[in-house]
């Protein structure tokens, strides 16, 4: 993904991946060996690289970014251990999660101990004063809302409303890529409206990209998505495709839906059978589509910030967001 976002970006990305690295501590040492676990094979980092061309966009450097940059990164890994232990999965990024590896309850303290690192992150990361505290409130507030997001993700059922959906993808997905954004323009120092317009821009592209992530399981295998593409099926959870199969879908793709959900069926017959649903119905081009759509809605006022080549990263990174295998 990294070499189509356009030049400079593979630049940026190392030094992201670089400072992860080196915040990996003392070989031998059982904590240490769990942090490194979590953050090794760093995956896309598009929230990271969001935050950093977001400074530039308003004028500001990527170096002055940087660490807040690794705390997204941090918070974004922490909420996938705890994913991962909440949902079963043993499978993440093409690695055993942590949970798999290290038990439980020590992934439980590996996702609490990133949370916790974050903020020493931003503390110790040289940033100005007077963007300290309105950058941790971004971040902080973006963690509020993904744990909102996941006790409401817990309540959608096959006849949701899609508001409901969106609620969710707005609160899980969208909420760190809409902080990561903004804090990018605090710290590059974006007015008023840059900051909102960022801010937007964060939200659709988060939303985009959590619709699209619904719809590889029915387009990409296991081994190229990196975690298993039953996970959601495994736990019964009605993703975009399947609620708007089940809107659009004739009334056997309804019941097969309702039979998939049940909880009767195994795990990769459930997945069948939804696939059978979302493919016959249309679901799944709707869902595609739909995403696009908010990309379309990300990039609109991308020409409106002053460093067009930054914005420019932007727009790739939100093009990717939908055109990807992983």
């Amino acid at each position: 993904m990294i070499e189509t976002l356009g030049p400079g970006v593979g630049d940026l990305s190392a030094m992201i991946r670089d400072a992860l690295v080196r915040r990996e501590r003392r070989a031998g040492d059982r904590f240490d060996e769990l942090i490194g676990h979590a953050l090794a094979g760093p995956g896309k980092l598009v929230r990271p690289l969001a935050l950093i061309a977001s400074a530039e966009a308003v004028g500001g450097s990527a170096g002055s970014a940087l660490s807040a940059a690794i705390a997204v990164e941090y918070l974004h890994v922490a909420s996938l251990v705890h994913d991962d232990i909440i949902d079963g999965d043993d499978l993440r990024r093409g690695r055993p999660s942590v949970h798999a590896r290290y038990g439980v309850a020590e992934a439980i303290v590996t996702g609490d101990a990133l949370l916790f690192d974050l903020f020493a992150i931003i503390a110790d990361g040289g940033l100005p004063a007077g963007t300290v505290a309105p950058v941790v409130a971004e971040i902080a507030r973006a963690g509020n809302d993904l744990c909102r997001g996941q006790v409401l993700e817990s309540g959608l059922e096959h006849d949701s409303a899609l508001e409901d959906y969106l609620a969710v993808a707005g609160l899980k997905t969208a909420a760190l890529f809409r902080a990561a954004c903004r804090a990018g323009a605090l710290l590059g120092g974006g007015s008023t409206g840059q900051i909102e317009l960022l801010g937007s821009y964060g939200e659709h592209t988060g939303i985009a990209y959590q619709m699209y992530d619904d719809c590889l399981p029915y387009l990409a295998d296991t081994a190229r998505a990196g975690k298993p593409a039953v996970s959601d099926a495994a736990n019964l959870r009605p993703t975009w495709p399947v609620l708007l199969a089940y809107r659009e879908g004739e009334p056997k793709h309804r019941r097969l839906i309702e039979t998939a959900l049940s909880g009767t069926l195994p795990p990769e017959e459930t997945f069948r059978s939804l696939r059978i649903a979302v493919l016959a119905s249309g679901g799944l081009d709707s869902a595609c589509r739909s995403a696009r759509e908010h990309a379309g809605r990300a990039r609109a006022r991308l020409r409106e910030l002053p460093v067009a080549a930054a914005a420019a990263r932007l727009a790739g990174i939100t093009d990717r967001a939908v055109d990807r295998d992983r």
